[in-house]
């Protein structure tokens, strides 16, 4: 089960300022999040320079993380695929940005 925009607008808040406005933080989560669609991950090679430096902020803020695999190609050389996923604890991030906003 993916983030939902409501859940990634709250993480975003919460990791980066949670004075900032939600309009914001809620512009850059649907950004992120057009990316992914109904995946999990997203290949690295999809993004432009741009949308990158957004991703490794992200990460900065610990709400993405990177995998990679190994494939070899038919002509025997290895080739790497790099991913972008969220982070498991994302979800629980939005949670407690949630009940905070609620006190």
């Amino acid at each position: 089960m993916g983030l939902t925009l409501a859940q990634l607008t709250q993480a975003i808040r919460y990791k980066v300022d949670i004075d900032m406005e939600t309009v914001v933080a809620e512009s850059i989560a649907e950004h992120a999040l057009g990316f992914f669609g109904f995946s999990n991950r997203i290949i690295d090679n999809a993004l432009e320079p741009t949308d990158r430096n957004l991703f490794y902020q992200l990460q900065d803020y610990d709400l993405l993380t990177t995998e990679s695999e190994e494939t070899t190609l038919w002509d025997g050389r290895e080739w790497r695929i790099h991913y972008w996923k969220f982070k498991a604890d994302a979800e629980e991030l939005a949670r407690l940005s949630a009940v905070e906003d609620k006190s």
